[in-house]
């Protein structure tokens, strides 16, 4: 068991989370070059629910992964009552123009029975092309769903502002936003945090470890060239040169290491707590893909960054602003480096592999 306590957050009335939220993008087969067995996995997730991590999140996207999760829920018999699972909705680019009710509710019929779940915690739902209509739509479909007792609560994910003022028409009610945050990318400090302070709902954040750039186990080196092992890596490489470039990076990543060294942790955890600390952050999500993290899972809880901590931290955002769009907008460029990554058909890739 965990020796902090971790705090949890209402995401909802009566709907609470860990404000650590364990993501399993990494157990998924596109991921990983080597994915782990789903013995050993299934004995993670068995570890971190056991030390009060109980809320996963997923996606219909990541394969294997709500199966993965069924079996657990399985394997967890009576004590699957407090398990959550946050998945999305993140139909394939060229199924956008073409997207009705039908779909979304085979969609969301396939999420259920894959997880072996009466009604899906959290559908976070993802829309790759803001140029094809339709979203407000889907987010009125999930809504009748939601209202039909097949989905608990309903959120976003890698939406900006402008198109959740356009879902507000819809009227379902969004309890979360799932976007990037870090260190590195402080786009939500300018764009959503300001909506939130007028509109219902709570971020809940990934990427705000960089993929593990933002650890100690990266100060003081050299800029790396070469493969990277995973998408990721080549994903969150991409944010450093959006926040300045390798040496910029170095010298956050330094003031980073130098606070953690103060409250004896890494500079993971205060990476973490620097995301946390910000307006309308309920929770983050951290990567797994066994358990050898889990014993220094709950660090981030164990101090409080200081006034004179987020000062230094601040001063050195000062030097570069780092990324001006809004959410998700450089991931949105057709030509530019940050979508070459992004794979928009992975729905069509999966059901490719089980032909």
């Amino acid at each position: 068991m965990t020796e902090v306590a971790i705090p949890r957050v209402e995401l909802a009335p009566g709907y609470e989370v860990p404000r650590h939220i364990v993501g399993l993008w990494q157990l998924s087969a596109g991921h990983q070059r080597v994915p782990p067995s789903d013995e050993s996995a299934l004995a993670a997730l068995e570890q971190y629910f056991e030390a009060g991590f109980d809320t996963f999140d997923c996606a219909d996207i990541y394969t294997g992964v709500e199966e993965i999760l069924g079996r657990f829920r399985t394997r967890l018999g009576a004590r699957a009552a407090t398990l959550k699972v946050h998945t999305k909705f993140v139909p394939d680019r060229a199924a956008l123009a073409t997207l009705d009710r039908r779909a979304v509710t085979a969609t969301v019929d396939r999420s259920l029975r894959r997880l072996g779940a009466e009604r899906l915690d959290l559908v976070q739902f993802a829309w790759w092309d803001y140029d094809v209509p339709g979203y407000v739509d889907a987010m009125g479909w999930l809504g009748e769903l939601q209202a039909a007792g097949k989905i608990r609560l309903l959120g976003t994910t890698n939406f900006d502002v402008a198109r959740l003022r356009e879902m507000e028409q819809s009227g379902a009610v969004m309890a979360a936003h799932q976007v990037q945050y870090s260190l590195l990318d402080r786009r939500p400090q300018r764009y959503l945090a300001p909506y939130l302070d007028q509109q219902p709902g709570s971020m809940v954040c990934y990427g705000s470890l960089a993929g593990g750039f933002l650890t100690g186990s990266w100060l003081d080196k050299e800029e790396p060239d070469g493969a990277w092992a995973n998408r990721s890596l080549t994903k969150y490489r991409l944010m450093i040169d959006e926040a300045g470039g390798w040496q910029r990076y170095q010298r956050l990543l330094a003031e980073v290491a130098e606070i953690a060294r103060h409250y004896e942790v890494d500079a993971a955890q205060v990476a973490s707590a620097w995301v946390l600390a910000q307006p309308h952050v309920a929770a983050v999500i951290v990567g797994m893909r066994g358990a050898q993290h889990l014993a220094t899972a709950d660090r981030a809880f164990s101090f409080s960054l200081t006034p004179e901590d987020r000062d230094r931290i601040h001063n050195l955002h000062k030097l570069h602003e780092g990324p001006r769009d809004d959410i998700f907008g450089l991931e949105r460029e057709p030509a530019g480096p940050h979508a070459a990554i992004m794979w928009t058909d992975l729905n069509r890739r999966k059901a490719a592999q089980t032909e």
